[in-house]
């Protein structure tokens, strides 16, 4: 007897839908409001981040090698130590300056390049380490001169599924834009049918946000999987910090399954050119029995996961690159 007809109330992950045609989808700008995704955007922006800034994936921070990132202007460089703890600091060697992002890693020291000045972690010759943090799938830096916030002792990380049930895959982009673009276009929720159309069917915003008692917008959408093969669920979008934006599947396939996205500042506040960089990452997690499955296959599933991302924030990080552009020009109508 097979799995689908042994199971009481089990149903298949797809579904067939054709969707309407692009140009016969009911129009959604009148919902779309600028004051209501304003709004959203200002509750965001007040909520506390601690200071605290996603620098990258987890798993890119490898045993031997630096990493190196600028974030809100300031050079950063991470590596893990011997024990596999991850250390932080500026980017700058001490001594004369050196790139520490193009130096070596050496018994879980970091070793300059240019004169071989060690650095362990710890302070050394005005040279001092900054609080890092390894949530497992990201990578959290923390800048009190550039935040600017009461500092926290850890970032306020999302709740996401159990990590050894789940399959994570982190996706970055840069555009030019400063963060509360790249937020913005995620509390935007009603250009997806319309601008993703090779991504979303039938997308409805089921329920927009009521000040902070209320404070998520929930849709109701299938997500396209190859022609017609769909698969429905309802998700809530909500924004925990001013860089941060979560998509949390509440019903459906892979309920419980979150995509967060993190916009981080690569250039200093204010700049005339900003560049931000768009850390996602999917966790996603099913309590189907071929699940086990899909994390087995993890390493093959990720660059997969990792190129649809890419396909929606080609276009997601142009409308966000459109807003900024509009602001900076006095032409925004939000």
């Amino acid at each position: 007897m097979s799995e689908a007809t042994g199971r009481t109330g089990w149903t298949p992950p797809l579904r067939i839908r054709r969707g309407p045609r692009w140009e016969d989808q009911r129009p959604t700008w009148r919902e779309a409001g600028p004051a209501l995704i304003a709004d959203a955007l200002e509750r965001a922006a007040a909520r506390p981040s601690g200071n605290w800034f996603v620098v990258g994936a987890s798993r890119d921070i490898a045993d031997g090698r630096p990493y190196g990132r600028a974030v809100a202007g300031t050079e950063v460089v991470l590596w893990r130590g011997g024990s596999g703890a991850l250390r932080a600091g500026p980017g700058a060697c001490p001594h004369l300056g050196a790139p520490l992002r193009d130096s070596r890693v050496v018994c879980g020291t970091l070793r300059c390049h240019w004169h071989g000045l060690a650095l362990d972690g710890r302070p050394f010759a005005g040279w001092e380490p900054f609080p890092v943090h390894d949530d497992g799938v990201l990578v959290w830096v923390r800048l009190d001169g550039a935040g600017g916030e009461e500092p926290l002792e850890r970032p306020a990380v999302p709740a996401r599924p159990a990590p050894g049930g789940a399959v994570d895959a982190v996706f970055t982009a840069v555009g030019r834009c400063e963060p509360e673009d790249v937020v913005a276009n995620r509390l935007d929720p009603w250009h997806g049918a319309w601008f993703h159309p090779y991504s979303f069917v039938d997308l409805r915003v089921v329920e927009a946000p009521r000040g902070e008692a209320r404070d998520a917008f929930a849709v109701e959408v299938s997500f396209r999987v190859a022609g017609r093969l769909v698969v429905p669920v309802r998700a809530e979008f909500t924004a925990p910090g001013p860089r941060t934006v979560v998509m949390r599947v509440t019903e459906g396939e892979g309920a419980g399954s979150v995509v967060e996205t993190h916009a981080t500042p690569l250039t200093a506040p204010a700049s005339p050119r900003p560049r931000t960089a768009v850390v996602e990452a999917v966790v996603a997690s099913s309590d189907r029995r071929g699940f086990a499955l899909a994390r087995a296959a993890a390493p093959l599933l990720r660059p997969l996961v990792r190129r649809a991302a890419g396909r929606l924030w080609r276009d997601d990080l142009a409308y966000a690159e459109r807003r900024w552009e509009l602001r900076g020009s006095g032409r925004f109508p939000g």
